[in-house]
């Protein structure tokens, strides 16, 4: 499993704690210094079947600097994509990769029907 966090982030320490109290494995990324990539990014969002808004830290201060809540609804979804790319602090967080499950965000609820089928 890959976990995408911000090691900072309170949402990502709760979810660090939940992997560790199940006893799962995973191997973890900083989202600052190894931004996931475009490719990534397109896979992830396919897998997870969520919106791409999902994908965006839309409490974060560049979503507010950049004046996204503007700009999103005008962007083709390549767009947003690309620009997700640039900056591994406009993607919310944490992101679990677990094959065919992509998880957006720490909710215990939504990775236990995930995660302990």
């Amino acid at each position: 499993m890959l976990f995408v966090c911000y090691p900072a982030c309170t949402t990502c320490e709760k979810a660090r704690t939940y992997m560790k109290h199940h006893g799962l494995s995973y191997q973890e990324r900083d989202i600052r210094t190894e931004n996931p990539s475009l490719a990534e990014l397109t896979d992830w969002h396919k897998k997870s079947g969520l919106p791409l808004k999902r994908f965006f830290n839309t409490s974060g201060n560049k979503y507010r600097e950049l004046g996204l809540t503007q700009k999103l609804p005008e962007m083709s979804e390549d767009e947003q994509l690309a620009l997700l790319a640039t900056d591994g602090m406009l993607v919310r967080r944490p992101i679990l990769v677990a094959g065919d499950t992509v998880l957006v965000g720490f909710s215990e609820k939504a990775w236990d029907e995930k995660l302990n089928k």
